[in-house]
């Protein structure tokens, strides 16, 4: 795996790089940079397999090399106190470490990485917003294109979003089908997030869709929807996803 460390700190980087190599030797660090400057120029030659990016550089909030360079490689965040940032991460399932980094934390941060390095998708846009202090905007509705007619569906008639074969369709409370053109990792991603969860692979629903809940194996949750889905048993809250199920509830 070849590794951007990009840290303002040299004591910091290096002993970085000494904790992910006793972790996997096989680790290449590419290059350690300290600036933005450094890192704009550098991200436009080259590439990573994986980026720890410091929040704080001497230069600047590092965000801003993504505004200058375009950038798709998986990032890693290292901060030591930022509230604002630590929520914007979690809200995009990004990973972060808190300073001072221990082992143990980087471990299960390369593991994440490992395990789910095809499913990361970064909105620096939405980061800044949360390290500004400000919501971002959630789409509202969808303009629908059914041969020559557009219909346009408001959110809040939206009951649920599902994977019908190799398409993704919307479900509205008055029982309507229409196809989207998002998949639903993209529509995670648009819509608020207090009000829709995505509970497995095909699923992804209105709180206000859910009628019913029941206990089911391994700690599952089995839903039902309004209006009913196809198949319930696809409206099962996947084992990874149902303690984060639960605590959406509860919010």
């Amino acid at each position: 795996m070849n590794i951007l460390i990009i840290e303002d700190e040299s004591f910091a980087a290096d002993k970085l790089e000494a904790m992910l190599r006793e972790i996997d030797p096989t680790i290449q660090v590419l290059e350690k940079l300290g600036s933005i400057k450094e890192s704009v120029k550098w991200l436009a030659q080259h590439s990573a397999d994986l980026i720890f990016l410091d929040i704080q550089l001497s230069d600047g909030l590092s965000f801003s090399i993504f505004e200058q360079v375009s950038v798709n490689t998986p990032v890693i965040f290292t901060t030591a106190y930022d509230q604002y940032a630590i929520k914007a991460f979690e809200l995009n399932s990004i990973s972060y470490l808190l300073k001072p980094i221990r082992k143990s934390d980087l471990a299960e941060a390369l593991k994440k990485f490992n395990t789910l390095k095809s499913a990361y998708s970064i909105d620096f846009e939405e980061i800044l917003a949360r390290l500004q202090n400000r919501e971002p905007e959630y789409k509202k509705r969808f303009l629908i294109q059914i041969g020559d007619k557009i219909k346009k569906v408001e959110m809040p008639d939206i009951a649920y979003f599902f994977v019908l074969e190799k398409g993704v369709y919307l479900r509205t409370f008055q029982g309507n089908t229409v196809p989207v053109e998002y998949t639903l990792d993209k529509l995670e991603t648009v819509l608020n997030p207090e009000l829709f969860f995505r509970i497995n692979r095909k699923y992804l629903v209105n709180i206000n869709a859910i009628s019913s809940m029941l206990a089911y194996s391994r700690s599952r949750v089995k839903i039902e929807l309004t209006p009913k889905a196809e198949d319930p048993f696809e409206t099962i809250v996947s084992i990874d996803r149902s303690a984060e199920f639960k605590k959406w509830l509860n919010r």
